[in-house]
């Protein structure tokens, strides 16, 4: 049912990346694909998450960050989202696709939801707490999907 999944942040440097590739270890017949609402285009993954996803084995070395469209969001069957806030920018731009995005953290916390903080520019504690809640999240997709 959910064959193109589309994962968003904000710079697609940090969040999205690695959660993509945390997905694509546990869901390999699924195609996966990320973008930024506010993506700094061409840059690689943020070192410190890179350091984070390398250490799982994790391969996100051929990243390069975009800028999502309108023609992104459509061919995705589901997007998936860091915030409520990412949730209703991507409602504003296009209201079709509201109805199939979702919060990447949505069955955290026993199923009530979790947004997953943005760790850009902040300590490298705050990058391993994202990079916790990014893998709790998508282990718990793996049944889901």
């Amino acid at each position: 049912m959910f064959q193109r999944i589309l994962i968003l942040c904000t710079g697609n440097i940090c969040r999205s990346p690695v959660a993509a590739a945390m997905l694509e270890a546990r869901l390999p017949d699924k195609q996966i694909e990320t973008a930024g609402l506010n993506a700094l285009e061409g840059q690689g993954v943020e070192p410190t998450a890179r350091s984070l996803a390398e250490a799982e084995g994790l391969d996100v070395g051929a990243h390069e960050a975009r800028q999502v469209s309108l023609d992104i969001l459509f061919k995705a069957d589901l997007v998936m989202v860091m915030s409520d806030g990412q949730r209703l920018a991507v409602g504003q731009m296009a209201p079709s696709v509201l109805g199939k995005t979702m919060l990447f953290g949505r069955w955290l916390d026993g199923g009530q939801g979790r947004e997953i903080p943005d760790p850009y520019r902040k300590s490298a504690e705050a990058f391993r707490h994202v990079h916790q809640l990014l893998r709790e999240a998508a282990d718990s997709w793996v049944g889901k999907l």
